[in-house]
């Protein structure tokens, strides 16, 4: 672009889909990090004049045709940032799919080698091994006091006050 110097058209022209294609993962990361650091410093060259314009001439509006340049080059790295950002997205999914497969293959193989150890048909499959018995109670000093167990017991205690009704009693008609 016109507005851009060399080194910023350089930049810009990295992140043409066809110089992307040919990067790694880690290259693209390397230049979107340098696409954004372009990107905010553009931005804040066409914000700041951009303001204070807006305060000499009284609206944003009147102000903006002064900054034309500075925008466009905001404008225009924000472009670069945002395919070379899709790009990582893409190499990113695809290094997380190839990861994903690589730790299922190895579990398989690791499930696979357990089946192939010595001994292996004599173990007690998880279903039928027998632990210690589970029952509802709780046991050793959990069965002595508890806080659950002290609101369970509470509720079912027969003190609650007597003059209190409750509320479906005191909204229902009396008979009389």
């Amino acid at each position: 672009m016109a507005v851009l110097n060399t080194a910023e058209g350089r930049l810009v022209a990295e992140t043409e889909p066809v110089a992307l294609a040919g990067l790694g993962e880690d290259e693209a990361i390397a230049l979107e990090t340098r696409v954004r650091r372009a990107r905010n410093k553009a931005t804040g060259q066409y914000r700041r004049p951009a303001s204070a314009a807006v305060a000499e001439r009284g609206a944003r509006g009147e102000a903006r045709p002064e900054n034309q340049r500075a925008r466009a080059r905001a404008e225009a790295f924000e472009r670069a940032l945002a395919s070379v950002s899709h790009r990582v997205a893409v190499l990113a999914r695809e290094s997380a799919a190839a990861l994903r497969k690589e730790r299922l293959e190895a579990a398989r193989s690791a499930k696979r080698g357990q089946r192939d150890r010595p001994g292996a048909d004599q173990m007690v499959p998880r279903q039928r091994r027998k632990g210690p018995e589970i029952t509802g109670e709780p046991t050793g000093e959990r069965a002595l006091r508890s806080p659950a167990r002290e609101r369970s017991v509470r509720k079912s205690s027969p003190r609650a006050p007597a003059g209190r009704r409750s509320a479906t009693a005191s909204a229902s008609p009396r008979a009389g």
